[in-house]
């Protein structure tokens, strides 16, 4: 429930999260008028925007509920209208009930004569492309300076006036690829590079190894079954310069069939959707993510697919994942990677529960599962069809989850070579993330942060938390913003130049 003061969004929850500053002795009408009878509450100490007040006392021990759930347990008793937050706020264990398919509904399909296109790039793999580029991709860090190399030849002024159909030339560089071992580590970048080159906004690409690296160029294209692309490696190629100049060759004989391409008319079900936050705070989940969660129904009703990810960061909810599974084996997948992370997180002598980072704390979040309780509502109501492996091709169609870390670049870095042609980044304390060859739709969660940042944020859903708008009609504006952008129109993101630096496949494994 909303009013002037404080949103409290379930009745059992027994915090409310404040819109704007409250100070001592400003009280505000209880949401609810549910807990001992009070008809208003009092704030004992000052609540910064978005952190959380204490409606009624919480005796230490007792769980913290938002968004009718357990966010966490009290470290010490907690009197009415006191800050909650990290200083007295563990996070705790506690079974969750995992209900496989309990909650798996369809949503009804789009009727025909509403159905909606986009404009997009046709692939011979029957996708389609929401950008056309043409990538030089580097199998190893020691031919990334290279790589980049040849892709800047092709920055000139010149480039866009002789082939105004190609959006450009990247070179996909990283740190990997030699040093480490052969087995799985390898096969996950390997798969990741393959991801990049199969990737239906790209319409051709030039391989560029050294060629004494673990990640051999040959055992990339064998392993991945790929056709056999434009392949250089340096010590072969005879040093740096006949490498470039060679590549550059290369690129140039690709160009001609990229611009030859044109948009056409596409069913929405070739759109593939990367769903990720970065720089969270306490309006995320009120605001931008069920905002987001109502575009992602509205493409799975068309056909499409929306995917989310960041395994570490659904740590708390996973129950409202594996309820929603078409199935008790794609539930059990969902359990089977949070019980993974734990893991890694023990033999890395870490804790999964304590991801929120400095700036989400700041924004009032105090744990990971509230973190988390918020993160998913981006996934809507859709079931959950289909659990992929990091950087696995996406094939189905719906709702999906990748494992990823929930570091950012990583992340979406997995998302982008599993298929997404399209990306959408709710954030609430300003990320500016990009990530060619996708184009990413940043949605600011507060209108503050929006105000400050106009020039990286393409949508403001804090109109939500201004009492101006609906949680659907936002959603459904950033439906259609998805639909222009996949016709072409430029994020912001992509208006300042970013998405070359972010390429980041997850490291696995020890380096030698």
């Amino acid at each position: 429930m909303v009013n002037p003061s404080v949103i409290q969004l379930y009745p059992s929850d027994n915090v409310a999260v404040a819109r704007k500053a409250l100070l001592p002795g400003q009280s505000f009408p209880d949401p609810q008028g549910a807990f001992a009878g009070a008809l208003s509450i009092t704030p004992r100490d000052r609540i910064p925007p978005l952190h959380k007040v204490a409606l009624t006392r919480i005796p230490s021990g007792a769980p913290i509920r938002r968004y009718g759930q357990i966010i966490g347990f009290a470290s010490t008793d907690i009197l009415e209208g006191s800050h909650v937050h990290s200083h007295n706020v563990l996070p705790g264990q506690f079974a969750r009930e995992h209900a496989f398919g309990v909650d798996a509904r369809p949503l009804p399909p789009i009727p025909q004569a509403e159905a909606r296109t986009f404009l997009g790039y046709p692939r011979p793999d029957g996708r389609a492309g929401t950008r056309n580029y043409v990538a030089v991709i580097s199998s190893v860090n020691c031919s990334a300076s290279v790589s980049r190399y040849i892709a800047e030849r092709f920055r000139n002024p010149g480039f866009h006036h002789d082939f105004p159909d190609v959006d450009g030339v990247i070179a996909f560089t990283h740190k990997s690829g030699c040093a480490m071992s052969p087995d799985e580590p390898t096969r996950l970048l390997q798969r990741v590079l393959a991801g990049i080159a199969r990737h239906p906004n790209i319409s051709g690409y030039v391989l560029v190894g050294l060629g004494c690296e673990v990640n051999q160029t040959s055992s990339l294209l064998r392993n991945e079954s790929l056709e056999s692309p434009a392949v250089l490696n340096i010590q072969p190629q005879g040093g740096v310069a006949r490498t470039v100049e060679a590549g550059v060759a290369a690129v140039a004989r690709l160009l001609p069939a990229a611009n030859s391409l044109r948009r056409v008319p596409t069913p929405l079900d070739r759109l593939v959707l990367a769903l990720n936050c970065g720089g969270s705070d306490g309006a995320s989940g009120i605001t931008a993510n069920p905002a987001l969660g109502v575009a992602s129904d509205l493409l799975v009703r068309h056909g499409g697919t929306s995917v989310l990810a960041e395994t570490p960061e659904i740590y708390g909810a996973e129950h409202l994942l594996t309820r929603r599974a078409v199935s008790a084996d794609v539930g059990q997948l969902i359990v089977d990677r949070i019980h993974w992370w734990e893991e890694h997180a023990r033999l890395h002598g870490a804790s999964i529960d304590n991801n929120p980072s400095v700036g989400n704390k700041e924004g009032g979040l105090t744990t990971i599962y509230e973190k988390s309780l918020g993160a998913v509502a981006k996934g809507g109501q859709a079931p959950l069809v289909a659990v992929y492996q990091y950087a696995e091709p996406v094939t189905a169609r719906g709702l999906c989850f990748m494992d990823t870390p929930g570091y950012d670049p990583v992340s979406m870095t997995g998302l982008v070579a599993g298929g997404c042609n399209l990306g959408a980044f709710t954030t609430g304390r300003g990320s500016v993330y990009g990530c060619k060859p996708a184009p990413s739709l940043k949605i600011a969660t507060n209108t503050p942060l929006y105000d400050w940042m106009r020039d990286d944020m393409d949508l403001n859903a804090g109109t939500i938390l201004d009492g101006t708008e609906s949680v659907e009609s936002a959603g459904r504006r950033i439906f259609e913003a998805l639909i222009a952008t996949a016709n072409g129109e430029h994020t912001k993101s992509e208006q300042a130049g970013l998405g070359d630096e972010e390429f980041a496949p997850w490291i696995l494994g020890p380096v030698f």
